[in-house]
């Protein structure tokens, strides 16, 4: 047997808050370090494992010989299995053998692997994150300047390895192809954040990132853990944030996973009412012991420490919170009081929420949350999960149903395009159209769109108009901003010899000035979940499919107001109701010519308002209405009085307090007052 040194990372308050659920910097002390101890280099290796005979590491150095290398199992009874093997070092294979209770032998990568083999193949790799130099230090210095509630949150959301293919589509890019080529892009096209789904480790590409079996490594099919490093860089650098995705409600059953990790279902439920997931045919982990919630928030924090995350999108949260998630009647396990509540995920997803924020005050937590459920964006001192924001699931399949209808039919409708104004404002929702709004079928969101070429995509521009002028924030799956026409694919790249081509051009452009007009107007993003925000104009005009709405921010001289015409028919002189009298300009119009639209209807110049009360305010407005268009207005101050007559009344004002003067003696008040009398009389 190889020499394994006694040796050991963690101190008896580690211990204590291993045990506690409570140790949220796990990364520190499990898994594997390179290190030296008495002038010697090598791997320290620690791993949780409770209910194992024995634990050994296995490995190119060794052979992958069980026999070699047996770690110590610690005396205080932790499961913690540890030791040093000098010698081993960074860039070596090993796994973990596991010799269970009841005989049989298992060999795991380890759950704390900073990098993994290219899948297929499943070997952890040792290896260290403290070699790469970051350049964002402005980045992170200001973050707490951009992550407020009142800031603009505009996200690009992106599958990196089918953002852009190479070699006739074989190829992903790779992390720093990215660095080079998407950065530029994300940042052109005025995205404050870009979102990953998962890059956490993953043996089935097809999953999409979300079967993780290596929470702690960026995926090695497109670089190096510091190659990754380089890209959040860069995005920093371009002043861009960086959102992950995380998946801490179920993790796939693979050999060399957390399943059955010691022989017993250490990580997840042996129950399957509790333990199996029916539609992932997967594995839930248990939220009530106590080191499964350290493992899953040390996580959390690990992404957001070393690499610099601004924000973790969480998946699934509803399939978290309900025992009865996608389960039918004898297929669950009440929680103790009777209800289908997972009392220890809602636990759990509180504690997540709190320590980020306590830790990460500058980040944001944002929930996948399909339901009803109370106080998701809310405080957890007010009774909420304590996320930062939330899908709002129910305005993206409100509107994009509403959309699929023949404008023709949509006055029957108008319900569906307004109902998410009744719940807007009980979450800090962002509006999503995501990657799973393009799969299974569903096609591209263009698809959605009904007649000729020209109304697809004049429908396509409204929709992104509405969406970027409703209160809350928003998302977009990557393609969708150029108006991809496929159904998204796990083995394509995007369709970007689309992009040169003029319509989809036109949606690129408009998605482009929409982005750059969101977060340059504090209108859209100042009071973005607050109803003082937002007032309706008129939500009722349902026979000519238009919506006409107000946004405000902090300064209330400084309104929008959008108008929606969510048919292909033009209306000219359409009278809106607004609050300040004066001038306003059109200063977005997705009917111009610069997004493909035709622009036989814009409002070019100022528009005057008149004095008669309209919608219930104090005057009017009566701009055109570009067929399928969207027109943003904005106050642009009184009018003003023509120059010469002004200068004139002036002259004749000074000329009259020079006579009046002259008659009185020393020129005081009293005399002007009975001449200005006098002359009324």
């Amino acid at each position: 047997m190889a020499t394994v040194l006694t040796h050991s990372l963690f101190t008896e308050l580690d211990i204590h808050l291993f045990r506690e659920g409570k140790h949220y910097k796990l990364y520190e002390k499990l898994g594997s370090h390179p290190i030296m101890i008495d002038g010697q280099h090598g791997t320290y290796f620690a791993v949780w494992a409770p209910n194992a005979q024995s634990v050994s590491v296995i490995g190119n150095f060794n052979y992958w010989n069980r026999d070699s290398h047996q770690l110590n199992a610690r005396w205080d009874g932790s499961g913690i299995w540890e030791g040093f093997i000098p010698g081993v070092g960074r860039g070596e294979l090993y796994k973990y053998h596991i010799h269970a209770k009841d005989g049989r032998h298992l060999q795991k990568g380890d759950p704390f692997a900073l990098f993994w083999e290219i899948p297929p193949n499943t070997a952890s790799i040792i290896w260290d994150l403290d070699d790469y130099e970051w350049q964002d230090k402005s980045w992170m210095e200001n973050r707490k300047e951009k992550s407020g509630l009142d800031q603009p949150y505009s996200v690009y959301e992106v599958h990196m390895g089918t953002w852009k293919k190479t070699h006739g589509g074989l190829r992903s890019l790779s992390y720093k192809d990215m660095a080079d080529e998407m950065v530029k892009y994300v940042a052109d096209m005025g995205f404050t954040h870009v979102e990953f789904l998962p890059v956490m480790e993953h043996p089935y590409f097809p999953s999409w990132g979300y079967q993780i079996t290596g929470y702690f490594a960026p995926t090695s099919r497109y670089g190096t853990p510091q190659e990754f490093m380089y890209l959040v860089d860069a995005f920093h650098q371009a002043g861009v944030g960086v959102i992950l995705d995380w998946v801490p409600s179920h993790f796939p059953t693979d050999a060399h996973g957390l399943a059955d990790f010691d022989g017993t279902h250490l990580f997840d439920h042996a129950d399957p009412r509790k333990g199996f997931h029916p539609d992932w045919k997967s594995a839930i982990f248990n939220y009530g012991r106590h080191e499964v919630k350290a493992f899953l928030i040390s996580n959390a924090l690990f992404w957001l420490d070393r690499y610099h995350a601004d924000g973790l999108r969480v998946d699934a949260v509803a399939s978290m919170l309900y025992l009865d998630y996608s389960r039918n009647d004898g297929e669950w396990i009440p929680n103790q009081y009777g209800g289908n509540e997972n009392l220890e995920a809602i636990a759990f997803l509180k504690d997540f929420n709190e320590t980020v924020y306590k830790e990460f005050p500058d980040a944001v937590t944002i929930a996948e949350e399909s339901t009803a459920w109370k106080g998701v964006s809310r405080p957890t001192f007010d009774g909420g999960l304590g996320f930062g924001q939330k899908w709002m699931m129910g305005w993206m399949h409100d509107t994009l149903n509403y959309f699929k209808h023949d404008p023709v039919h949509r006055q029957y409708h108008h319900g569906e395009i307004t109902f998410s104004l009744v719940y807007a404002f009980t979450e800090n929702f962002m509006l999503p159209l995501s990657h799973d709004e393009v799969v299974h079928g569903k096609g591209a969101i263009i698809d959605r769109m009904p007649g000729d070429e020209w109304q697809r995509f004049a429908n396509l521009r409204a929709l992104y108009g509405y969406m970027f002028t409703h209160p809350g924030t928003q998302l977009l799956f990557m393609g969708d901003e150029f108006g991809q026409t496929s159904e998204w694919n796990i083995e394509k790249g995007l369709e970007w010899w689309l992009a040169e081509t003029p319509y989809h051009q036109g949606v690129q452009a408009w998605v482009k000035a929409l982005n750059a007009y969101y977060k340059n107007t504090p209108a859209l993003h100042e009071k973005q979940f607050s109803p003082d925000g937002f007032q309706w104009i008129d939500h009722n005009d349902n026979v000519n499919s238009v919506l006409s709405y107000l946004r405000y921010g902090q300064d209330e001289q400084k309104p929008v107001a959008i108008v929606c015409n969510f048919t292909p028919v033009a209306r000219e002189g359409y009278k809106i109701g607004v609050p300040l009298e004066g001038q306003w300009k059109e200063v977005l119009n997705s009917d111009h010519p610069d997004y493909g639209g035709a622009g036989h209807h814009l409002n070019t110049g100022l528009l005057r308002t008149e004095a008669e009360e309209w919608h219930g305010r104090p005057c009017h407005l009566t701009p055109n209405l570009s067929p399928m268009g969207i027109s943003i207005l904005e106050y642009a101050g009184p009018v003003e009085k023509p120059r010469k007559k002004a200068a004139a009344a002036k002259k004749a004002k000074s000329n009259g307090q020079k006579k009046a003067s002259a008659e009185t003696p020393e020129g005081k008040a009293q005399p002007q007052k009975k001449a200005v009398s006098a002359r009324k009389k």
